[in-house]
């Protein structure tokens, strides 16, 4: 007889990964404000966020939210006991991203051929071709390496990905000393089902202590895919902030598990974050008003009443 949730997760200790000031806001259409970048950062350590992924070091030309990566981290306080990490492509990202004075970083690729194509121009081979010496590189500066692997339960050009491919693209990246490696469902297809035996297949070749979880809510299924996944035995979650971020390539994504109802459900699960959530929704509708549009979180629409219904 399977346990239920509450016994199994339980006094586990969760970290969340908050990738709002990156993945979330590298999506926007408007141009955020250097200042109201640092600000988001900074509110999200308030809350008591430990993880924070601040900036991407991409070329402007493909990504001009993120021009200003050198400008956000050299405006940052950063405080003692949080990290942030912040994303690079490639070789001129990873220098850029050392001149800032980062001690992590995060590179990604797809476990989808044709999405590696059609966003790199690479094939998966070729993608860990060229991401090895960046890691190579990095850990030799004496920088932490985590790896995104997107597309892992559906892909927009392809459809399906061959879940023989999430596993060789996990353990290509493992293999090159990434601490760290977060399974994105990048358009949000997946079920709990699914994304329960994806990260059970993966964790069976590199071990559950490596992996953590990234879904996208388009069809409503991130927080029942977390938890089929946190009773399987994760424990890191990436979450963004007011469920900021999306993927261009999903009609009517919604963007990312949003972090305030994460923390919501962990709480209901005993599982002590150490995260205030009352701040972390006040800052969800903060950066909501600044972009001019309601929070796309369940929370942050109904704001922290507990009161029974009957």
């Amino acid at each position: 007889m399977t346990e239920p949730a509450e016994t199994m997760v339980s006094g586990a200790a969760v970290r969340i990964v908050e990738v709002g000031p990156r993945d979330g806001l590298q999506n926007e259409a408007q141009q955020v404000a250097t200042s109201v970048k640092i600000e988001l950062i900074e509110r999200l350590s308030d809350c008591g966020l430990r993880t924070i992924e601040a900036t991407s070091f991409v070329s402007p030309k493909w990504v001009p939210q993120m021009a200003d990566a050198d400008a956000v981290l050299a405006g940052l306080q950063r405080r003692d006991g949080v990290r942030y990490p912040v994303l690079v492509p490639n070789q001129q990202g990873l220098q850029r991203a050392l001149a800032a004075g980062v001690d992590e970083i995060a590179i990604f690729t797809a476990a989808s051929d044709a999405f590696n194509r059609k966003n790199i121009n690479a094939s998966i081979d070729e993608s860990l071709q060229r991401l090895a010496p960046v890691v190579e590189a990095a850990r030799a500066q004496g920088l932490a390496v985590r790896a995104y692997v997107s597309t892992v339960l559906g892909c927009p050009y392809q459809g399906a990905v061959p879940l023989t491919d999430v596993v060789r693209v996990v353990e290509a990246v493992a293999a090159m000393g990434c601490y760290e490696i977060s399974l994105g469902d990048t358009i949000g297809v997946g079920t709990a089902h699914q994304a329960r035996t994806m990260l059970q297949a993966c964790a069976a070749a590199v071990g559950m202590q490596r992996l953590a979880v990234h879904f996208h809510d388009t069809y409503g299924q991130a927080l029942a895919n977390t938890l089929a996944c946190l009773e399987a035995g994760v424990r890191v979650v990436d979450a963004s902030v007011g469920g900021l971020g999306g993927c261009p390539y999903a009609r009517g994504a919604s963007g990312n598990l949003a972090t305030e109802d994460l923390l919501y459900m962990l709480n209901g699960l005993g599982v002590d974050t150490g995260v205030d959530l009352p701040r972390l929704v006040e800052a969800a509708r903060w950066i909501s008003e600044v972009l001019g549009r309601a929070t796309a979180s369940r929370l942050g629409r109904i704001g922290m009443n507990t009161g029974a219904c009957t």
